[in-house]
């Protein structure tokens, strides 16, 4: 299928052949019949990615503030690489679009195929031909309201939702700033709940305009607005402003404060300044509400990803309940969209319709995109070739054949660079849950094909390597699934979220130990492959006794709906990341933990898994602690290692640097390219354990001991109690 993106690094705008995504749970499959361009929200996506790195810096100096810390902390090349990584990535452009429903996902009810629905979401709705949509973020078109139509429901919805944040009923005044495609259907939602509406806009055609839908006079200046204003209330003051201009400056919020009444209230939906004119907002008493954007649920996993809805006397006006009352008000002739509409493009004539947006040669309010009529649903095609169609047999390659799941920031920024560099693997086929994700990576590092289904890369002959980048919670079954078709496969860590995911890899592990050529396992604890720990564990390595380790790590706070505390999808933070620093004290004691103990820190704004401290007691007599918090300086260095034994100290200052005190005397190693985190060397340790039949320095009992490490920290946490691993209930 087509779809339409922007690249933030180069500013490229692209209508790409990309694979169609698969419907996850709460999803519907949506071939597109129309899309809507947002000539505000879109234009301005298209200005900041065409900036100069100097103009993105200067429009987002929030980011630039966190890229400075990271380099504080990890080094300038390691801040740019991330910093690189996150804009090199296409973005899909549009939020509102209808088409007819062709797949449908699990858990979904109330939507079947073949049924016409409107469809909102940044990253849902697209310019695309076919669209994975949460199906809370779509409702059913009435019989008599066309495509084209429906396409304007996202821009409807938020409307709705600026309207009923305002408070705004029967004989209310109310000002509209700003007439663009927004206000303009803002002013008839407005009309139809009964309310007297004037509009301003400094564009004396959309203010023309605005007077065939309902405003009761239109402005272009601020002094004909304010007179306005004071006639029609008799110098009260009108009793609402909803600003749906677009503007850097704070005086559309001035001016909406000395447009209101005593105790009015101000709905700021458009992008402007934010500062409050204290002495008018106390004056006054005034309200101010930042309207976002369809209504409760849009920002919220549960509604979005996993298709839970909000009981109705809890929350009336949902964004898909507001998508459908908007379609409502089409069917029923109280809000009309299809005269706004002043150019249609063809889906593959989509840069013209930019290109017409950002130049404004000519006038213009609503843009929509066309696409091909379907007499059936089109075969959806989950895979997409880029490279050669064919290729010769497994057994008479030099190289490894390659195939990598998962198309995220790690994955590009990380895994893929170091892929692509190391010798003896070819890179056949990637796999992401968006198509265009995956076309982005398979074209940047060399892939031959590109899709959306995971097993396509397993089904894959000439796929010998598979690499496991996706999120915590489907390692296991994709693991197993590898190992169980006698794939050679590199997991990123967490192996599994819990013991039963666990005993599935286990059983799928035991099982291909009776192939031919049983298959390798590499799970990815890359800090043990640092230059900084080999050059320290050898120092160590005729110690002779136990030992003591202590982990500090900095771990810096997530915001609390991160995936990550999913426990279907990430498993909090001990499982998902303190499993590296069990790994890597096992590999310095050589020993593994019998004994656990965790302790958190009870914190409002703070997972019970962000701030814990873990005693492990090793098979060995030694002892280890990882103080692992999330409240520290995200521009204090993230890790250091103090190891302690045979008369010597060790210590590793976050994998840039590394010192062992022994007789008195201090040796040291200092890197001067930054951190070395070991992902390049792990692979490098792969590549020739499978070309060259080298061993590698970790086991399967090593990955289970360490996994079943970080159940029983868990349990301990739960139970208040110390806890041995693979006892927990």
């Amino acid at each position: 299928m087509r779809q339409v993106s922007q690249n933030y690094r180069t500013g490229r705008l692209s209508v790409d052949v990309v694979p169609v995504g698969l419907p996850g749970r709460g999803h519907v499959l949506v071939r597109t019949t129309a899309s809507l361009v947002s000539s505000g929200t879109e234009r301005s996506m298209m200005e900041l990615a065409q900036k100069s790195l100097i103009g993105k810096a200067m429009a987002r100096p929030d980011l630039v503030k966190r890229v400075i810390a990271k380099a504080k902390a990890d080094g300038v090349l390691e801040a740019w690489r991330q910093a690189m990584g996150r804009l090199d990535v296409p973005v899909a452009l549009g939020y509102s679009s209808a088409g007819v429903v062709v797949e449908v996902g699990d858990g979904v009810d109330g939507l079947a195929v073949g049924d016409r629905v409107a469809c909102t979401g940044q990253g849902y709705a697209g310019h695309q031909e076919v669209a994975s949509v949460p199906a809370n973020l779509c409702a059913r078109i009435p019989a008599g309201v066309q495509g084209e139509s429906a396409a304007f429901a996202a821009l409807g919805g938020i409307a709705l939702e600026a309207v009923r944040v305002a408070h705004a009923g029967l004989g209310d005044t109310v000002v509209v700033l700003g007439l663009g495609l927004l206000g303009q259907i803002t002013v008839q939602v407005l009309k139809a709940a009964g309310c007297h509406v004037i509009g301003m806009d400094i564009d004396p055609r959309r203010a023309e305009m605005a007077l065939g839908r309902g405003v009761e006079s239109a402005a272009t200046d601020y002094d004909h607005l304010a007179a306005t204003c004071r006639r029609a209330t008799s110098s009260n003051g009108v009793d609402a402003v909803i600003i749906m201009a677009s503007s850097d400056s704070n005086e559309p919020m001035e001016q909406a404060a000395e447009l209101c009444r005593e105790k009015g209230r101000i709905v700021a939906t458009g992008q402007v300044g934010l500062e409050v004119p204290r002495r008018a907002f106390y004056d006054k008493e005034l309200e101010l509400v930042v309207s976002r954007a369809w209504g409760p649920g849009v920002y919220d996993p549960a509604y979005t990803a996993r298709g839970l809805d909000y009981p109705i006397g809890y929350a009336r006006w949902t964004a898909g309940r507001n998508i459908g009352e908007f379609l409502r008000l089409l069917e029923g002739g109280r809000v009309h969209v299809d005269d706004l509409i002043t150019h249609r493009f063809p889906l593959e004539r989509a840069q013209d319709a930019y290109r017409l947006i950002l130049e404004g040669d000519e006038p213009c309010v609503g843009v929509v995109l066309t696409y091909p009529e379907q007499s059936s649903a089109p075969p959806v095609s989950r895979k997409v070739r880029l490279g050669r169609e064919t290729g010769p047999s497994p057994s008479s390659r030099a190289e490894l054949g390659v195939g990598v799941i998962g198309g995220g920031l790690f994955a590009r920024s990380t895994m893929l660079p170091a892929l692509k560099k190391t010798p003896g693997l070819s890179l056949r086929g990637i796999a992401a849950a968006t198509g265009l994700s995956a076309r982005h990576a398979a074209q940047r590092f060399g892939f031959d094909y590109c899709a959306t289904n995971y097993r396509e890369i397993i089904q894959d002959l000439e796929v010998d390597l598979v690499f496991v980048l996706t999120r915590h919670g489907s390692h296991a079954a994709i693991t197993a699934d590898c190992l169980e078709s006698g794939k050679h496969v590199f997991v990123e860590k967490p192996l599994a979220l819990d013991r039963g995911q666990l005993g599935r890899v286990e059983e799928a592990y035991r099982a291909s130990r009776d192939m031919d050529r049983p298959p390798v396992l590499m799970l990815g604890f890359n800090r043990r492959y640092s230059s900084t720990v080999q050059w320290l564990r050898d120092r160590f390595s005729r110690c002779g006794e136990p030992m003591s380790v202590h982990y500090t790590v900095n771990a810096g706070p997530l915001p609390l709906d991160h995936w990550t505390y999913d426990p279907e999808e990430g498993g909090g933070r001990i499982i998902g990341e303190v499993c590296h620093f069990v790994d890597l004290v096992q590999l310095l004691t050589g020993s593994h933990p019998v004994r656990v103990h965790a302790e958190s820190l009870s914190s409002a704004g703070y997972d019970p898994t962000d701030n814990v401290a873990i005693t492990l007691k090793m098979a060995d007599g030694g002892i280890a602690s990882i103080s692992y918090a999330a409240g520290g300086d995200k521009g204090y260095p993230k890790e250091r290692v103090e190891v302690f034994g045979g008369g010597a100290v060790g210590v590793i200052d976050n994998f840039r640097s590394a010192s062992y005190t022994h007789r008195g005397r201090t040796r040291k190693m200092k890197l001067r390219t930054g951190p070395d985190w070991g992902h390049a060397a792990e692979v490098r340790a792969l590549t020739r354990a499978l070309v060259e039949g080298r061993p590698l320095n970790e086991t399967f009992e090593g990955y289970v001991a360490t996994t079943l490490t970080t159940f029983a920290a868990q349990e301990s946490l739960r139970q208040s109690q110390p806890a041995a691993p693979g006892m927990e209930q």
